[in-house]
């Protein structure tokens, strides 16, 4: 059953709590909570069959949860795209969205804006099926853009796209963020998320295993890349640090894992130098949204 919480606070235009969904005795979702904060490109990741689209559907009020809550900030427009509409194919793309603003019952005057920010207002009168792969996609958003909404949904807004209509969708999800616009969208694909998303949310069997500012998810440790002359003596000489870093060997380098924010790159070089070793290496490495999702999926 679904309650009534508490209108989100200024700057959060969704708040989700404890939401759970079963399909028979099926579990999809279980003690989902997450808030999407406002002019955030927020990414709900996870692998197929990991609740993803049962969230947004619940959201966007297509779905019925089992229990818990959720709450749109009061009067906030939404735009969604949850699957590609169908599109007459011998319509120009101008004449399609038209058919949409028809059938919502508004929007109409907004189509030529939403061709715009799509980036499709120079092929506004392309009949569909002339389209690209991208600009299909594209257009399917544009769909969204009809009434100009402040958060647009989408579910796995890449999916089936070659590289090049990734990219044109990429940089259309980073158009509507400069526009103002928060962005809320589904993907199993690791490396587009992290290319484009600010806040991350990673799911696995209807289950949040963490959440918050992407840089915040990905860093839960800091890992740093050191050689010296001597391997083994620097080795010993990081097993002995107060902070007791995760030190493994590598080829030709030590990889030393100290927790987030706890050590900076100068006073590890200086510490060793103390300790009569002289780096003639050292890196600071950035964890990928793959590894750690990996780490918290396997």
């Amino acid at each position: 059953m679904i309650h009534q919480v508490s209108t989100p606070a200024r700057g959060v235009p969704l708040v989700v709590e404890g939401l759970t969904k079963f399909y028979g005795s099926t579990r999809a979702l279980q003690e989902v909570s997450l808030e999407v904060p406002q002019g955030s490109i927020f990414g709900v990741l996870g692998p197929n069959g990991s609740g993803k689209t049962t969230l947004l559907g619940i959201v966007l009020d297509i779905l019925l949860a089992t229990r818990g809550t959720y709450r749109w900030a009061p009067g906030l427009k939404r735009g969604a795209l949850l699957e590609t509409p169908n599109f007459y194919p011998y319509l120009t793309g101008r004449e399609n969205l038209a058919i949409v603003a028809e059938l919502r019952g508004r929007g109409r005057d907004r189509i030529g804006d939403a061709l715009t920010v799509v980036g499709l207002d120079s092929y506004e009168a392309m009949p569909f099926a002339k389209y690209s792969l991208g600009m299909k996609q594209r257009l399917a958003i544009g769909a969204t853009m009809i009434g100009n909404p402040e958060v647009v949904v989408l579910d796995e807004p890449t999916n089936g796209l070659d590289p090049a209509g990734i990219a044109d969708v990429r940089e259309l999800i980073r158009g509507l963020r400069n526009e103002g616009k928060t962005v809320l969208l589904a993907s199993h694909m690791l490396d587009e998320v992290e290319k484009v998303c600010t806040h991350v949310a990673i799911l696995k069997k209807g289950q949040v295993l963490s959440q918050g500012l992407l840089e915040d998810v990905l860093r839960d440790e800091d890992r740093l890349e050191v050689r010296s002359d001597d391997l083994e003596a620097l080795q010993a000489l990081l097993q002995k640090h107060p902070l007791n870093p995760k030190v493994q060997p590598g080829d030709g380098y030590l990889t030393v894992a100290f927790e987030a924010g706890a050590m900076k790159p100068a006073d590890l070089n200086r510490y060793c130098l103390e300790g009569g070793q002289t780096l003639g290496h050292l890196v600071l490495r950035k964890k990928t949204l793959e590894s750690r999702f990996l780490e918290l999926t396997d």
